[in-house]
This record gives C-alpha cells, sequence and structure tokens, in this order.
C-alpha cells in the first residue's frame, strides 16, 4: 500500500481544488518515463536520438521542444551509462523543469541572474537556448551544492557563467540584470512520489509559513536587481496558491511590477490547474509532468 499524501497537504489540496480535482493531483504522484535535455552546446537532437536508437531504446519527441526527449522502458541509470551522457551531450531533465528557461527566453550578450541555480539544469538550459553566449551569474549558497553546480557546468560545456557561494538575498542592490530566474525554493508539493513515502515533518504549518516568507523575500530581491522595463520568471515546484499566486498579489504591487501572460506551444500539451492570475500557469502532476508553477513578470519602467 502507498503512504499517504501528508495530512496537511491533502486539506489544502482539497481547499483549493476540491476533492475531485484533488484525487486527480494525488493520482499524479507517480514515477514518471526518463525524460531528457539535448545539451545543444555540444550535440544536436538528431545525434542524439542515433544514439539512442543504437542502444536500443525507445524514445517519443516533445512536441513543443525539439531538444526533448521522453525515453520509454529505461531507468535512469540506462541513459546515464551511455558515452554521450557522461561526454556532457544530454542532460536529464523534468519536461516541467524546462519550462521556466523557455519562458524567460535567453539570449546572447543578456545579464542574467539564476537565484537559485544549484544543481544546473535551468542554468545550462539557460546557456543553451543563448547559443552559450548569455551572461550568467548562478547563485547557490550551499558550497556542495555549488560545487555540483560547477562540475554540470564544466561537462556540458558551459561558458560565460560566474558561480558565487552565496545567499542570492545578500547580492548587492547595485547590481542590474536583464533578465532573472527565480526558481525559489518551495515545499515540493507537486513533486511527491508517493512510492518513495514523504516525510510529514517536511509540510507542518510552520515550515510553509518559512518557505513562503523566503519566496516573498527572494522574489523582492530579484525585482530589485532587475533592470526597469525588463522582465524575469518565478517558478516553484509547487502546486499552492500561498506559493505561488499569494507571493506574487504580496510582492509585485509594492515593487512596480506586473504579470506578463506566458505564451508558449506548451501551453497545448502540458495539463494546466487552474489558477486565479490571469497569464501565469501551474502545471498538474501527471504521469508525464510534475506539479510546477511559472510566472513572468515585468519591471515597469
Amino acid at each position: 500500500m502507498l503512504p499517504k499524501v501528508p495530512e496537511l497537504l491533502m486539506n489544502r489540496l482539497n481547499a483549493q481544488y476540491g476533492p475531485a480535482l484533488a484525487a486527480e493531483i494525488v493520482a499524479g504522484y507517480v514515477h514518471r518515463p526518463v525524460t531528457l535535455r539535448v545539451n545543444t552546446i555540444k550535440s544536436t537532437a538528431e545525434a542524439i536520438r542515433g544514439a539512442l536508437n543504437r542502444a536500443g531504446m525507445t524514445w517519443e519527441a516533445v512536441p513543443w521542444y525539439e531538444d526533448a526527449l521522453i525515453v520509454q522502458g529505461v531507468r535512469e541509470e540506462a541513459v546515464q551509462a551511455l558515452p554521450e551522457y557522461e561526454a556532457g551531450e544530454m542532460y536529464l531533465q523534468s519536461l516541467s523543469s524546462m519550462l521556466p528557461p523557455l519562458v524567460l527566453q535567453p539570449r546572447q550578450r543578456e545579464s542574467i541572474l539564476d537565484m537559485a541555480a544549484a544543481p544546473g539544469g535551468k542554468t545550462t538550459q539557460m546557456a543553451a537556448l543563448s547559443g552559450n553566449a548569455a551572461l550568467i551569474t548562478a547563485c547557490e549558497k550551499n558550497k556542495i551544492r555549488a560545487e555540483r553546480l560547477q562540475f554540470n557546468l564544466e561537462r556540458q560545456g558551459v561558458k560565460r557563467v560566474s558561480v558565487m557561494c552565496q545567499d542570492a538575498r545578500q547580492l548587492s542592490d547595485l547590481f542590474r540584470f536583464d533578465k532573472v530566474l527565480l526558481d525559489a525554493p518551495c515545499t515540493g508539493s507537486g513533486t511527491l512520489l508517493l512510492a518513495e513515502g514523504e516525510p510529514e515533518r517536511r509540510m507542518t504549518p510552520d515550515w510553509v509559513s518559512k518557505i513562503t516568507a523566503t519566496q516573498k523575500a527572494m522574489l523582492k530581491k530579484a525585482l530589485t536587481l532587475l533592470s526597469a522595463g525588463h522582465e524575469m520568471v518565478y517558478s516553484t515546484c509547487s502546486i499552492l496558491r500561498e506559493e505561488n499566486e499569494e507571493v506574487l498579489r504580496a510582492v509585485l504591487p509594492g515593487m512596480n511590477a506586473e504579470i506578463v501572460p506566458i505564451a508558449h506551444p506548451f501551453l497545448a500539451d502540458a495539463p494546466l490547474l487552474p489558477v486565479d492570475i490571469p497569464g501565469v500557469v501551474c502545471v498538474k502532476p501527471t504521469e508525464r509532468f510534475e506539479g510546477f508553477f511559472v510566472a513572468k513578470i515585468r519591471k515597469k519602467k
């Protein structure tokens, strides 16, 4: 028998979405097929598809992202054993976690702040999307995680990234960036795997309160560092309104910022949950997607 969803989370899901939709969400707390992103700094989608074919692996294309592949019937270890993986030509990454960089649209020569960068999936994706030509500052306050981030950057052949082993909230307010990615620390309410259990200590009212306070502080800092007239992305792997829409409502009015409605082909494929701020996106956990929230924000001039 699978473990139960922590009581606090179940109560919040029922209150926010209603029992029927909450049950669908819980049914999505399952293991998913292996998904990967081709590292276009070192390889091509065609080359990686060929490598999977030679290894006898069955893959499926992702309609909204040419560089993403779903690999069926294997475990991550099988993909990690491929020489192309060891060479940094691909990166194991969930489909949902690929969305924030796609929404941010990093470009050549833009200065970009990644506020919580480790282990580096989104950092390396932004580098690839910019043709390895964006100027990225990647913050990670934990030394071990920062070292892992640096390792992944080197393996992927990423250039023009400065890793700072520092809490992004402590950056000088004198910095200014063209774009900011804040994939904020969260409860992970969109990514539970019931087959592995979930420690209830991660879902206490006190812990959730501390998490949302951190999210608000980081979003305020992000908007302070973002140049006027420019855009950032706020994302979490949570599906709880208090970590998503409520954080935006608490911070944006006092920071002269506004929501930019997200428009991207993934909207036609991803299973979406209802939101109460037009233009933001909350992905429902399913057999293919993790639960994920993404908002695009513009700092007014």
